[in-house]
């Protein structure tokens, strides 16, 4: 019962280290297209920020290097350290830097149209309404001095024909002073003020028709922002206020005081109009469009680093015994500060006091470096690449398997004897 046991224990860690390394490698795989995607998805945005300033034909060639050089210098930024070569290192910081710039600049024109697209409408619209409330002040203070001059006149009117009633006029005659009556003096001021609260009346009735005008600019101004037909709504809201332009235009005439002045209405198509990309977005700075236009290219980044599948291609199986045996060779191996296993590769003082020739080993590690499955830490140190772990576990367990298998070989030689 106990040998069943162990017998099923290694086949179920085996049967769960298998799952766990199927599940790795897939994710690693999906990691792929999802590099893709999300480098795609920030070139189209990249793009269309580029191409509102050259020809979209070079916008393209240009947004395809900028995407290529993201993923290639991302690639490279987990195979280098360094130590190992500072001039390669920061070259390739210093090209995905310029990369990404470029990149995060041109998109977030994109990002800023999506995400400002509704306030620039709402602040089109303030901006009529700010316009509009200015225009139609200005209109009242017209209409004011207009009610407040002709108020003025028939009170003096008013005063006249009460002073010519009761013969205290300045303007009458000293014989007919302080007699009361209707004379003929009377009369002659009172048809002036019978002419002034005429005036007055029809005045009234043109400041009627004014107050239309601005009721109606205020009732189109307000269907502005809620009428689905934007277009007849925003025309009858320029008829509107014409027609209170050219209202206030004749009175301000008639009664020769100044023009008010009127503000310059956008037009339908400009009141309408998209976002076109220009540098002043970056005076008007969203930061949650720069967020959005750097996340994108922050994980294609990200993802491109962690893939570090910079092997152009696997081992030959003659590859592979070579480089097996010529890494038993080295002998001064440590875990690093990355968790991986790191050897020298400068030969011992042993080694050196016996002129060892040390090629074929060092062979090995220029292949193994130029494949990606080394990664040089400095001069003389070099760490294991993920990639490689599986390779050398694959040959330290058939060389196993073959110590044990001549061993048994051994014990029923030695059985039969």
């Amino acid at each position: 019962m106990q040998k069943s046991n162990n017998t099923h224990t290694p086949a179920v860690g085996i049967a769960i280290n298998n799952i766990q390394t199927l599940f790795v490698g897939m994710l690693k795989v999906w990691t792929i297209p999802i590099v893709l995607m999300l480098s795609i998805a920030s070139g189209f945005t990249t793009f269309y920020g580029l191409s509102h300033f050259i020809l979209p034909w070079i916008a393209l060639v240009i947004t395809i290097a900028i995407q290529s050089i993201v993923v290639i210098c991302s690639l490279e930024m987990a195979g280098i350290h360094f130590k190992a070569n500072r001039t390669r290192y920061l070259s390739v910081l210093l090209s995905l830097f310029v990369a990404l710039s470029a990149s995060i600049s041109f998109s977030y024109f994109k990002f800023y149209e999506i995400s400002q697209k509704d306030n620039i409408h709402i602040n089109r619209l303030n901006n009529l309404r700010q316009n509009s409330k200015n225009y139609i002040n200005d209109v009242l203070l017209i209409k004011q001095k207009i009610l407040a001059q002709h108020r003025t006149e028939l009170e003096k009117a008013s005063l006249d024909v009460s002073q010519a009633y009761f013969g205290t006029h300045p303007e009458i005659f000293l014989d007919y002073r302080n007699q009361v009556g209707k004379g003929p003096f009377w009369e002659h001021y009172n048809d002036i003020l019978q002419e002034k609260k005429q005036a007055l009346s029809q005045l009234k009735k043109e400041f009627s028709k004014l107050d239309k005008n601005i009721k109606s600019l205020q009732l189109n101004l307000t269907d502005l922002d809620s009428s689905a037909d934007s277009k007849n709504t925003y025309l009858k809201f320029q008829g509107s206020f014409q027609d209170l332009q050219f209202t206030a235009n004749q009175l301000s005439s008639q009664f020769s005081l100044t023009l008010p002045k009127a503000p310059l209405l956008q037009t339908y198509k400009q009141f309408s109009a998209g976002i076109s990309p220009t540098l002043a977005m970056w005076a008007d700075f969203s930061l949650f469009a720069f967020i959005c236009a750097a996340m994108v290219d922050f994980f294609t980044v990200l993802l491109s680093y962690r893939l570090e599948f910079t092997a152009p291609g696997p081992l030959t199986s003659e590859e592979e015994e070579l480089v097996f045996d010529c890494l038993r060779q080295f002998t001064q191996f440590r875990i690093n500060e990355n968790d991986e296993l790191e050897m020298i590769i400068e030969k011992s003082e042993i080694e050196k006091a016996r002129n060892y020739s040390d090629w074929s080993r060092m062979f090995a590690v220029g292949l193994l470096l130029s494949r990606g499955f080394l990664r040089k830490k400095d001069h003389k140190t070099v760490e294991f690449a993920p990639n490689l772990y599986p390779l050398i576990a694959e040959k330290m367990s058939a060389k196993i398997k073959k110590i044990r298998a001549e061993a048994e070989s051994e014990k029923m030689a030695d059985a039969h004897e």
